[in-house]
């Protein structure tokens, strides 16, 4: 049977494994390429310690950009994630302030907040009808501002133990890297064995298209909002028991980086095609690079320069391969 003659449905679908499986071969790829010339110019970086040290710097940005990457995939994007990192960051160091009374509560609570500040942006995007850029990049500088007010510089502190959530271990590897892996393999697996996956790939596809057969768009857009700002709040958590302290512009940096591995992971900036796995290589690929640039002593500018130039080099070549299956 040709492609011509499968049902419009299923072609859709091999379309979006075929992206997928493209952005996931590339990303790998580079990943190898990373680790063969990482084994050539140091003895050190091709050590167990400093693969388990790159899977523990590539956790917050893996975090931010699977909530990012569905964002993306419904073909909108959401630029609020660094302020409301650094919202909940500051306002979870200033309650908890050193004391674990509370800590279950607060925990609980910032992150049916983040939720609940993604699903005001999936609101502006789906009522207001306007761009989630705009929505989300107006909703990022009011987050900032509110930040600032309540502090100008680090608040608060964390309570005994609880950087367990970003130092602690599982075995030899990192808890939090193993976790956000199994977050992301049920993620995964929700957008291709579940009606709602399939749903989020055909909003993205076509929105108008999908709202006219009856999809809940309304519904997805919501959901992917809140997801995205659910987990800037878990990154937020996950930050600020590394650092001990609320920092008002922790997540500054995380805005842009977060979209950096969903792009070179193969997820299209106009949606519908890609997947989470090769965001999470993606998050792998960006911190090996970083962790190998370290190594050759290559300053934080000439490193944001490689960055940009990945992402040249993945969007040309998936934008070749969307040419080829479309």
């Amino acid at each position: 049977m040709t492609d011509m003659a499968l049902p419009s449905r299923d072609r859709a679908r091999l379309r979006r494994m075929a992206a997928s499986n493209a952005g996931l071969l590339v990303v790998l790829s580079l990943l190898v390429l990373m680790l063969l010339i990482g084994a050539v110019v140091s003895d050190r970086f091709r050590t167990f310690g400093n693969v388990a040290n790159v899977f523990e710097q590539s956790t917050g940005l893996a975090l931010v950009s699977l909530g990012q990457t569905l964002a993306v995939l419904t073909g909108g994007i959401d630029l609020a994630v660094g302020s409301l990192i650094s919202l909940i960051i500051c306002l979870t160091a200033g309650l908890l302030d050193g004391d674990g009374t509370y800590m279950i509560p607060v925990l609980a609570g910032m992150l049916a907040l983040g939720a609940a500040i993604g699903l005001v942006n999936g609101l502006g995007v789906v009522y207001l009808r306007i761009h989630p850029l705009i929505v989300t990049l107006g909703m990022g500088a009011v987050l900032q501002g509110v930040t600032l007010l309540y502090a100008l510089g680090p608040v608060g502190s964390v309570p005994d133990g609880f950087d367990a959530l970003a130092y602690g271990t599982f075995g030899p590897l990192p808890a939090a890297a193993v976790v956000t892996v199994l977050l992301y393999v049920a993620t995964a697996l929700l957008l291709r064995s579940s009606r709602f996956g399939r749903y989020i790939y055909a909003v993205g596809d076509d929105g108008n298209a999908a709202k006219l057969i009856g999809l809940p768009r309304t519904q997805v857009i919501l959901f992917v909002y809140a997801f995205s700002g659910f987990f800037a709040a878990v990154t937020a958590i996950y930050l600020v028991a590394r650092f001990g302290s609320g920092q008002p512009y922790a997540g500054a940096n995380y805005t842009l980086a977060s979209i950096t591995p969903v792009v070179v992971g193969g997820t299209m900036l106009s949606g519908g095609r890609g997947g989470v796995m090769g965001t999470l290589f993606g998050a792998y690929l960006v911190s090996l690079l970083n962790n190998l640039l370290n190594f050759l002593d290559v300053s934080t500018y000439v490193q944001l320069m490689f960055q940009g130039l990945i992402i040249i080099l993945a969007v040309s070549l998936y934008v070749e391969k969307r040419k080829s299956i479309a």
